[in-house]
């Protein structure tokens, strides 16, 4: 039986963020031991994959950063374009690999860290307090771990009830073109001028790493979604109608679904006061943009604080009560139809300051700047969808 005051469960951005705030700033024997447990090499542990986000100064992952920009623009369908200087903030990638070096890194030779290659089968509350995690390691070998704490990131056996689900999936090509064809300046954040699907939105998405590279991708906001072929499809129409890339090398690829609902991600596992869900399995994924990364700096922040200080450490909810209900309100705009994705998205960009959204986008930004960023909505139909939100039922999906 392995002992320890901390089990982490899972090491993706959540894992390993918590790891990290738990560990490497704390003085050497002041730390709590922690287990960081990871799937072997198999269909249960994530692909390679790309994370973004957007903050204000130096970043604590800054040495993992592919690349950063000051500038974003959006391009409606119709080809018109916003072009948008986000300072004080700065939009960031940071690819998975390299930042699990960083955490790596910066945790080798730190006593009371352990990273363990196993499956993890049941969580159990006992009556001492603390957890016991049963997990099996590559061989099929039981393995045996109790912790005060237990910290989750594996996705849910089945989505919470919602009234709306959508789905933000995409497909991505790490590319390179024989001419210089992207403006290394800027990020394309959407640009609306994919072929528009019968149902939901569609957009090109494209992080150029230099003048001839860049990660570019077709994103969807949809009910389901698309075949591998049918994003290449989309894709080499994109890169050659739109981009007029010319010669292209596809130097790698990165695929995803990022739920979209306003379904409520319980923090603290059924059955036990020591067992808590992180990352998006605990509500970090904004429900109208996917975003993660930021939401689980603050999340695992919080924890950390806790932990040093003796306290209960339960993770705070990601985003505020009143911009999870503005996230409902829109995902069933945007499922019923009464508002035009493309046109809302453009709208915002074109006439919302580019500080004031991207707090808003975050769910940090004041009352009267949600008001302010609200006047720029289709306010009618924003107001019949937030009206009858209360009388929609939640449904779970069916069991598959």
């Amino acid at each position: 039986m392995v002992e320890a005051d901390i089990v982490v469960v899972g090491a993706g951005a959540a894992g390993l963020s918590l790891v990290h705030r738990l560990c490497a700033d704390t003085p050497p024997g002041a730390a709590p031991s922690v287990v960081l447990v990871d799937p072997p090499p198999g269909p249960l542990r994530p692909p390679p994959r790309t994370w973004c986000f957007w903050e204000s100064g130096p970043g604590r992952f800054d040495r993992a950063t592919t690349a950063s920009w000051e500038w974003l623009r959006v391009h409606g369908p119709d080809g018109a374009v916003v072009r948008r200087h986000i300072s004080p903030y700065r939009y960031k990638m940071i690819r998975s690999d390299d930042f699990e070096a960083l955490v790596d890194r910066d945790l080798k030779g730190r006593p009371g860290v352990r990273r363990m290659e196993a499956t993890v089968g049941g969580l159990t509350g006992l009556p001492d307090g603390t957890v016991r995690v049963t997990a099996a390691d590559a061989a099929g070998g039981r393995l045996g771990l109790r912790a005060r704490w237990v910290f989750d990131s594996r996705p849910p056996e089945r989505p919470p009830a919602a009234r709306t689900r959508l789905l933000q999936h995409f497909r991505g090509w790490f590319v390179r073109t024989e001419r210089p064809v992207f403006d290394p300046s800027v990020v394309d954040l959407m640009d609306f001028r994919t072929r528009r699907p019968e149902h939901g939105l569609s957009f090109g998405y494209v992080l150029p790493t230099g003048r001839h590279t860049a990660l570019v991708e077709y994103t969807g906001f949809g009910p389901a979604p698309l075949t591998a072929r049918a994003y290449d499809s989309a894709l080499e129409d994109y890169t050659r109608r739109v981009l007029r890339a010319g010669a292209t090398t596809v130097l790698s690829t990165e695929q995803g679904v990022i739920p979209m609902t306003d379904g409520v991600f319980e923090r603290r596992a059924a059955g036990s006061e020591r067992i808590f869900r992180i990352g998006a399995a605990g509500g970090a994924t904004r429900a109208s943009t996917g975003y993660t990364f930021a939401a689980v700096q603050r999340q695992c922040d919080a924890v950390a604080r806790a932990v040093r200080a003796g306290h209960r450490p339960e993770p705070p909810p990601a985003h505020p009560l009143r911009a999870r209900l503005m996230d409902a309100v829109l995902l069933r705009a945007l499922d019923t139809g009464r508002v035009d994705g493309p046109d809302l998205f453009f709208r915002l960009f074109d006439r919302v300051p580019p500080a004031r959204l991207l707090r808003f986008l975050d769910g940090r930004s004041r009352l009267y700047e949600d008001l302010a960023v609200g006047v720029r909505t289709p306010v009618l139909p924003m107001l019949r969808t937030a009206a009858e939100l209360p009388w929609l039922p939640r449904r779970r999906p069916p069991v598959r």
